[in-house]
Parts: C-alpha cells; structure tokens; sequence
C-alpha cells in the first residue's frame, strides 16, 4: 500500500485526477515559475518562522533532505516526549505522512503535550488551510503526538518591519483546534476515497475553474493536450464575468463566433468584430484631440517594485511594493526627447534613493504619463509618507500622473491583442519592430522582480549582478519607449496614420 501524504489528500480535495497524475504519472508534470516562487517564499516564511517560535534556538529541526524519510520519521517519533521545539516533525500511520511547520512543547497533567503550527505564507487563512491541517493533525494523532492545541500562522501584512532581523510581529495565529478535531470523519473520507481513486483507472474529469483554484494545477498542459483549441477563444473577452462564462459554457460556447452580442458590452463587442473580421479599430481623431491638448514638457514614467513577503528593509511591510526602478522619457518637443532612469541593486533599500531621484527628474509641470495610474500612483503615495521632505513633490508627479491605458482602451484595438490592452500587447501591434520578445533576460515585470531579487543576494557575483543590472535597464527602457511610440502613434497626423 502506498503511503499516502498530506499533499496528496490535497491534490485529492482539488481533483482526484490530478492525485492520480501525481502518484501514476509525475514525469507529465510541468511546474510553472509562478509556483516555484510560490514554494520558495515558502521556505523563506518557515525559516522567519522557526527563528520566531525558537528565540533561544534551543528547538530541533528535522532535515527531510539529508536524513531521508525512514530517519526523519524515526527521529521524530523519539522526539515525542521532547521538551524543545520541533520543526519539520514527521508523522507517519494508516498509510499517512505528514510534516509539521511548527511542533512547541506543553505539559497537562505532568504529561506532554504540543501545540502543532502550520505556517502559511497568505495574509489570512484560506478554506484549503483548514483541510491542510486537519489532515496533518490527524496523521500526527494517529502517530501517538498529543495535540493540545492546533493553530494556523499566517503573515500579517499591517505589520511593518523594525529592522535588525526583528520579526517577531510577522505571523499571526488562528486556533483551529475544535473545528480541526471535528474533521476527523472528514479526513477518513478523503483517505478512503483517495485510496479508491488510485486503484482505479486515469479519472475522466475534464479541465475547468478548478484547475487554478486553489492552486495552479501542474497538469494543466497534460489534461488539455488534446482539447481542440477554438480559433477565437471566448477567453479573449475582456473582463468576462464568472456568471456569464458559466452561462457560455452551458451553452457550450468557446468560439467568440457563437457568443450572442446581447450578452457583451461595449469594448466586448468591439473585441469579437475586430477579432473575428481581423481589422483594426483606431479612432485616431478621438486621441489625436486628447494628448494633443496636453501640453510639453512630458513626461514618460514606469516602475518595477519588488513585494517580498517577508521584507528585509526596515519600514516596509509585508508584500508591499517597493519601487527599485524607474525609467523616464522626457519630450521637450516632439523632436527633442531625452532619457533619465533609476536602479539600485545594492541590496540597501532603493526608497529613499528611488524617490530623490525621481522628484529631481520629473520638473514641476507639464503631464507624466503612465500605463495604468493606479499602480505608480500608489507607489508615489506610499512613498510621500515614508519621507514627509519629500512629500510635497512627489504628490506634485501624483497630480500629474495621465494614464494611457484608458486611452488606448477606448480606442484602438489590434486582432492581435487578444483582448488585452497590457503595453507588451499594444506596442507591438503599433509599431511590429518593437516587441519584448526581443529583449535578453527580462520580459515582463515577473521576470523584472526574480532577476532583482537575484541581484542583491550576496551570493551574486559582480560579474552576473552586471547583467542582470543590463537586462533590468533595457526592459524599463523599453517599458516607457513603448510610451512614447504610443503617444505617437496617437497623435500622428491623419495622413501619417497606420490603420
């Protein structure tokens, strides 16, 4: 009989196909960087946690890797009347495996106890933790641990880090203890039913919203190999509700070519036109008279942040966004434009230097356009509150802050955009020669925060922080170049128009 782990009754709760996959099939799996990342900022959440819930580094961690899993759950066994923390104890019964986060030890009665702490890496407890836990209480109870009590530590993203590797404040607890004992039915449901998806043939479940929910499924690719792809997928409708998505797939509708107009809106139905005849919709008079009203100097701002879920920078909070870069084109005139830009891979916090910089480089009059106000207006915000000097400027650019994507929005549209108006679809179907495929290294703005994230660990070497440093100017360059051929673009005269 194979022993089953907690992630597998997990993946069982998602999809039992996908368990299927993970226990018949592993070698189809295709792990995406999205989860990767997921994984690694959990790693990095456990070991803030076991620095918190150990002081006094007193506690014993359990090292899966180097010990295998025969020692490790030997070893955790022998630790079940220990009187220090343990991290990463194994528990193993009816065919059952699972590790704990965080093991602290109690006394009732002169007897010991534990109080068991998964750590997560969300700001707050989500259904699947609920599920996650009790499936690991359970195999811990079967493995003879005394649980007393059973709780949930998730990150508190109010909290604001002090500095000094001080993060005492970074969790916060949920007990769960009653409502996790009262799943013990529940969890032998799933281990039977677990039991009985395995013996079986390959699940005949075909791919849906629970494919991504609650986690990206791995076999996502696998499952939809061959699934006949429409030639104008209904998921090029932009901003689709989920009522109306399931109203489509009742009707078995996945080409735009059979969506009825009275269920789309405006910019929907633009999208179905243009896609399915394969013109393009411009209205070059509507924003030829909008930007053309905006007076010069302008200015072409963008921003690359970094959100780490345990910050390293005293005064920033968890997953904030800090801004590390900026790249800023400046038209004096449409024949005169000049380039400034900003990057700090030091490894210090980029705030303080981001922001003078940024207030010396910006004027005091004249339009800043970016792609999607919200974004670098809130970062701007953010950091007029940190430094008060600074303040009044930076809420200057705030005030100046133009946004292109509306205009882009309401009135141009390129079969090749898919439905998307993001800059990396827009730009290249205004000007074909410029598209970020081209560019080495960074692509997008993922891309932009895992080569930050690599450049300021010490471990670096100079020689790869220096192309990283290249890669990373090039795709903000390119980020508010794309701008500025856009505001072109917009405001050609007629007779120099595209479309």
């Amino acid at each position: 009989m194979i022993n089953l782990s907690k992630s597998k009754i997990i993946a069982l709760r998602q999809c039992p196909k996908r368990l299927w996959l993970e226990v018949k099939k592993p070698d189809v799996i295709k792990v995406s960087q999205a989860t990767q990342d997921k994984f690694n900022v959990g790693f990095r959440v456990g070991e803030i946690a076991r620095q918190i819930y150990d002081p006094d580094q007193t506690g014993i961690l359990i090292d899966i890797e180097k010990e295998g899993f025969s020692q490790a759950l030997a070893r955790s066994q022998t630790l079940s009347n220990a009187d220090a923390p343990i991290f990463e104890a194994g528990f193993s019964g009816n065919g059952l495996l699972a590790f704990a986060d965080v093991m602290l030890p109690l006394e009732k009665n002169g007897k010991r106890v534990w109080k068991m702490v998964e750590v997560k890496s969300s700001t707050s407890v989500k259904d699947y933790h609920r599920d996650d836990i009790a499936v690991q209480s359970y195999v811990a109870h079967v493995a003879g641990f005394a649980l007393h009590t059973i709780s949930v530590a998730y990150i508190d993203s109010k909290w604001i880090y002090p500095g000094g590797g001080d993060y005492a404040g970074l969790l916060k607890e949920v007990d769960l203890t009653e409502p996790t004992l009262n799943k013990t039915i529940e969890v032998e449901s799933w281990v039977k039913a677990a039991r009985e998806t395995l013996a079986g043939d390959e699940p005949a479940i075909k791919a849906g919203d629970h494919c991504f929910a609650p986690f990206e499924c791995s076999f996502y690719a696998y499952c939809t190999r061959d699934v006949a792809q429409p030639e104008f997928p209904i998921a090029w409708l932009p901003r689709l509700s989920a009522s109306k998505a399931e109203k489509l797939d009742a009707m078995n509708i996945v080409d735009l070519r059979e969506v009825p107009d009275s269920m789309l809106n405006k910019t929907q139905k633009r999208v179905k036109q243009h896609t399915i005849a394969g013109t393009t919709y411009f209205d070059l008079e509507a924003t030829s008279q909008i930007l053309n009203a905006q007076p010069l100097p302008a200015y072409f701002l963008d921003f690359e942040t970094i959100n780490l879920a345990v910050p390293i920078w005293a005064g920033t909070r968890p997953y904030q966004q800090v801004s590390f870069q900026f790249s800023l084109h400046v038209m004096q005139s449409k024949e005169t434009i000049s380039h400034i830009e900003f990057l700090d891979i030091s490894g210090n916090d980029p705030s303080r230097g981001f922001a003078e910089k940024l207030v010396a480089s910006c004027g005091e009059h004249g339009p800043v356009y970016v792609y999607n106000a919200g974004f670098e207006g809130a970062r701007i915000k953010e950091l007029a509150q940190r430094f008060p000097d600074l303040a009044e400027r930076l809420k200057n650019i705030a005030s100046r802050l133009f946004d292109l994507l509306p205009i882009a929005k309401n009135h141009f549209y390129h079969p090749s955009q898919k439905g998307s108006w993001s800059i990396k679809k827009v730009l290249p179907a205004l000007v074909p020669e410029l598209d970020y495929s081209n560019l080495e290294g960074v692509q997008d703005g993922a891309m932009a925060m895992a080569a930050f994230a690599e450049a300021i660990q010490p471990s670096t070497s100079s020689e790869r922080k220096q192309v990283i440093q290249q890669q990373l100017l090039a795709y903000c360059k390119q980020d508010t170049w794309a701008m500025v051929k856009i505001f072109e673009a917009f405001t050609a005269p007629k007779a120099d128009r595209m479309f």
